[in-house]
């Protein structure tokens, strides 16, 4: 026997007396403008769509839990990294550049945010599959995602406005040599590591500061797919990743990372030989080896995507006691810049949504503004003598924060011994990579410059492989000339002459 089913009804609860068929005059005649579940429904089709992110359009989530795993409590005061401490986690991993319809398995960076649930409020991590980024300088931040989309007049994706931008951003090599070998492209999203790669401030009970960089290691091993098998994964199942870590869930194999920090102590940046606070580089771990802290589990997927995972909104201004940002500029700006999109794409009370709102109780003085949900009480204002919320200096405790007209601003953007672009990429090439993987990086280069990339950006894109290592340099130019039947610069003329003629003009 078939059991009934859930009645239908309107947005606002009223019995539907159809799903199929619309108010009419008669079998023939017209459809009445009375009928009001149509137009609901249609009018609701119409704007059930949001403006997709404009980076990390393109990616999926799950929750699970964080379990502090060791004692990490000399470094830092935060409750969320006290041992024992177990905390509910929101997960989204996502491409960088692409649109939310993009294969997932394009060359691009991946995002790794989190949303820890903490009894102190909301604790964002925001960060990417790589320890460093293209940029340093938040200025830079708009053009370079800019270069990575489309073209204003085609509106097609293109290599030679890519290698245009890096090649004049020197300081883009260490990330492009990381995204152009094996890690580029992560066979799944359960196999690849995750970074803050930013630094963060801790501050333990006592008061003492240290700055800290975090890595997540995947607890399944890192695995990749060369970029042919990308691009015939891309021809077989555009969302791979999206769908790898939903059925693995769903199956019960439950995928987990172990979180592992680097602490600096905090004097020891005024005079490290590199700028500690600079995006483009890493800590080695022979300098400041890695520090076990817990781990991540994901174990629950989304049962509604949009309302769960679209809407989730990460912001690395979410900090908690205990934690604090550092000096990095890149940092800095994204306090303002990632709450600011949330507001221009999901309204200014965004936060209560349920996926991003806290556990804790919340004592607000933001009042109204469209979608607000949670009740407003008189006070509205503070300071008040009415009994309204007041801020609480020992509740908060000291704040993870440094001045900043103070010698650190000064000496960390100062010269230091190796604050050189270079350095760093040429030691990942030489040092971190086997024969093998320099070959597939080459191969990588090689087959992404002979993509539409013009003769005045590919001379430059030949000297900045030069500058990362010598000999890898020589061999993408060699592969670049062999594979383009000539080694004769007129040749990439005569396949785009009018392009290579108007950038040389320009």
């Amino acid at each position: 026997m078939t059991e009934p089913r859930i009645p239908t009804t309107t947005d606002s609860g009223q019995p539907v007396d159809s799903d199929q068929h619309s108010l009419t005059v008669g079998p023939a005649g017209p459809i009445l403008l009375q009928d009001s579940y149509l137009i609901e429904q249609m009018a609701q089709f119409n704007r059930e769509r949001i403006p997709e992110r404009q980076p990390h359009a393109k990616g999926s989530g799950a929750f699970g839990r964080f379990e502090v795993t060791a004692d990490v409590s000399a470094y830092t005061a935060a409750t969320v990294f006290q041992p024992g401490q177990v905390t509910d986690v929101a997960a989204r991993f996502s491409t960088v550049a692409g649109e939310r319809g993009s294969p997932d398995t394009w060359r691009d960076p991946r995002g790794f945010a989190l949303k820890l649930y903490t009894p102190d409020g909301i604790y964002d991590m925001v960060g990417n599959n790589t320890p460093i980024f293209f940029v340093k300088d938040p200025m830079k931040f708009q053009h370079f995602i800019r270069s990575q989309k489309r073209r204003a007049d085609s509106n097609l994706r293109d290599h030679d406005m890519q290698w245009d931008f890096w090649t004049l951003s020197p300081e883009s090599a260490h990330q492009v040599t990381w995204l152009m070998g094996d890690r580029g492209i992560p066979r799944t999203w359960r196999h690849m590591n995750g970074y803050s790669s930013h630094t963060y401030l801790w501050l333990n009970a006592a008061g003492e500061r240290f700055w800290v960089k975090y890595t997540f290691k995947t607890d399944q091993g890192v695995e990749f797919f060369t970029q042919h098998e990308a691009d015939q994964m891309a021809a077989v199942d555009t969302d791979y990743h999206v769908r790898d870590l939903f059925e693995h869930i769903r199956d019960g194999e439950f995928p987990s990372w172990t979180l592992f920090v680097q602490i600096m102590p905090f004097d020891q940046a005024k005079d490290y030989r590199f700028n500690p606070f600079d995006l483009t580089k890493v800590w080695p771990h022979g300098d400041y080896p890695l520090i076990e802290v817990g781990r991540l589990t994901l174990d629950r997927n989304p049962t509604d995507n949009h309302t769960e995972i679209e809407q989730l909104a990460f912001q690395p201004n979410n900090l908690v006691p205990g934690i604090g940002p550092s000096p990095d500029r890149m940092l800095l700006a994204r306090l303002f810049s990632y709450a600011d999109a949330h507001r221009a794409r999901l309204g200014a009370n965004y936060q209560q949504i349920p996926v991003n709102a806290p556990t804790c109780p919340v004592h607000s003085y933001s009042k109204d503004g469209a979608m607000r949900v949670v009740k407003v009480s008189d006070p509205v204002y503070a300071p008040n003598s009415y009994g309204g919320p007041a801020a609480d200096v020992e509740r908060a405790g000291p704040m993870a924060t440094w001045h900043a007209d103070g010698d650190l601003m000064r000496s960390a953007y100062v010269d230091h011994a190796e604050d050189d672009d270079w350095g760093q990429a040429g030691v990942l090439v030489r040092e971190v990579m086997d024969d093998a993987a320099r070959e597939r990086l080459v191969d990588n280069v090689v087959g992404h410059l002979l993509n539409g990339v013009s003769e005045p950006v590919l001379r430059r894109a030949f000297d900045y492989w030069s500058n990362v290592d010598a000999d890898l340099g020589k061999r993408i130019e060699d592969g670049v000339r062999a594979k383009a039947g000539a080694r004769d610069p007129k040749a990439a003329e005569q396949a785009n002459p009018a392009r290579t003629s108007a950038q040389e003009k320009a």
